[in-house]
């Protein structure tokens, strides 16, 4: 059977395949269910970022994974090889939080975890009894879970990504991770992970957990173990201020195992708006500065993020987050404005408070208001977000940090990835029409 599996883009053609190959996040989404298909099927990957659909009637099967943002282009592609005939499945972290309305553009639509569902949908096509649904009833046990087809993307990005787990505990109100239930964190067998590591060709690897910081006993056996291999790899990963603050053998042990810098959800620098958004235990403002400085002097760097719009933020909070933000020494940063999700607590409310202003998912992007600001206009949220974005990611400011990078980067890879972050990011940052894509 002949299978064909897509990754949309609101977007499509946003990225020429070199700018693709230093995306700071590469997705590996497609590949990792096509790890899931039984070895009979012939399966060929679509990613739309960088490649373009072929509608025709060639293929048995397509699957469509989707976030929220890509969900219209989803239904575009889903709608348009329905017409020619073709059985369409879609999954992914939308479809799973909104099946009815997926459904309309599909055969079946899986909700949920691939690797038990996905199998089963096939088994079911084949048999001709294919169900409406494929729901994920429990979670999937983590040493089942396999690596990602990799070799089935012919872009060959500079870095790769990986799991050691999944599930976050926190339930920030935002997060999609807390409108799916998925608060359980689950790891995967250590060894599993290394043989995994082994098998990647490139030398950069993304972490891409919710956070690598959540078990970090865990954590310390992994690097203990990339240590005694000897895998010569340099990684990211997301980690939390508090623990990175607090845990130099943590921090001793990633710098030997290879780790680079860490992605850190600040989220704001107000301590009332961490408080209300259930981020009180993992950040705490007055630390932030201190935590970024014992993290570099342990040869990392420290990537923030930020998010606007909360119902503390008034219209001063870009100038006082950028002055406050300028002498920490960060390497790179993103600014989001807050993006209420479908089905997420913050969703619920806002959507009760009738504070919602589209349900246009294609503008569910981080760099779209979708929602009535407390304190402020939409129009003075998203100009206040542009305006931190210009301001950090000026000429000036850019080069400064390269050249940091450059003196306290040691090895090209160190060097070129620190490089392409700064690059890509001012790239997303200054330019509207790509926002949205590297998440």
């Amino acid at each position: 059977m002949k299978i064909l599996l897509v990754e949309p883009n609101i977007k499509p053609g946003t990225f020429s395949r070199l700018d693709a190959k230093f995306a700071v996040i590469p997705s590996s989404s497609i590949c990792q269910v096509a790890a899931c298909t039984p070895k009979k099927h012939e399966v060929e990957i679509l990613n739309e970022r960088y490649d373009k659909v072929r509608f025709d009637s060639s293929h048995d099967i397509v699957g469509i994974t989707s976030v929220t943002k890509d969900a219209p282009r989803a239904y575009e592609i889903a709608d348009r090889f329905r017409e020619l005939g073709v059985t369409v499945v879609l999954g992914g972290i939308h479809p799973t939080i909104m099946p009815k309305e997926a459904k309309q553009h599909a055969d079946s639509v899986v909700i949920g975890e691939a690797e038990e569902n996905w199998p089963k949908l096939l088994d079911d096509f084949e048999k001709n009894r294919l169900k409406p649904f494929y729901l994920w009833d429990h979670r999937i046990d983590p040493s089942s879970i396999p690596s990602p087809r990799r070799e089935l993307d012919n872009l060959h990005p500079l870095s790769a990504t990986l799991q050691t787990s999944r599930g976050c505990p926190y339930r920030c109100e935002f997060c999609q991770l807390t409108g799916i239930g998925d608060t359980i964190h689950r790891k995967r067998p250590i060894e599993t992970i290394i043989r995994e590591l082994k098998n990647i060709d490139r030398k950069i690897i993304w972490f891409h957990d919710a956070s690598l910081t959540i078990n970090p006993e865990y954590s310390k056996r992994l690097f203990k173990r990339m240590i005694e291999e000897k895998l010569n790899k340099r990684w990211m990963a997301f980690g939390n201020a508090n623990l990175l603050e607090r845990d130099d053998e943590f921090l001793r042990l990633a710098k030997k195992a290879g780790c680079i810098a860490w992605m850190v959800g600040f989220e704001s620098i107000s301590q009332k708006t961490l408080d209300e958004i259930i981020k009180k235990k993992t950040n705490k403002v007055e630390r932030f500065s201190y935590m970024i400085k014992k993290v570099g002097k342990h040869g990392m760097g420290v990537w923030g993020s930020f998010i606007f719009g909360f119902d503390t933020d008034t219209p001063d909070v870009f100038d006082v987050t950028y002055d406050t933000i300028k002498g920490w020494g960060l390497e790179t940063a993103e600014f989001n404005i807050l993006t209420p999700f479908p089905k997420t607590p913050l969703f619920e409310k806002m959507d009760k408070e009738g504070r919602i202003l589209t349900k246009d998912w294609s503008k569910y992007d981080l760099n779209n208001v979708v929602f009535q600001p407390k304190h402020m206009t939409p129009k003075e949220l998203k100009d206040g977000v542009n305006r931190i974005r210009k301001r950090f990611y000026s000429v000036q400011h850019t080069v400064r940090r390269i050249l940091h990078c450059a003196n306290t980067s040691k090895g090209f890879s160190n060097l070129l990835m620190r490089f392409s972050s700064n690059f890509v990011m001012r790239n997303f940052s200054l330019m509207d029409e790509l926002r949205g894509v590297i998440r």
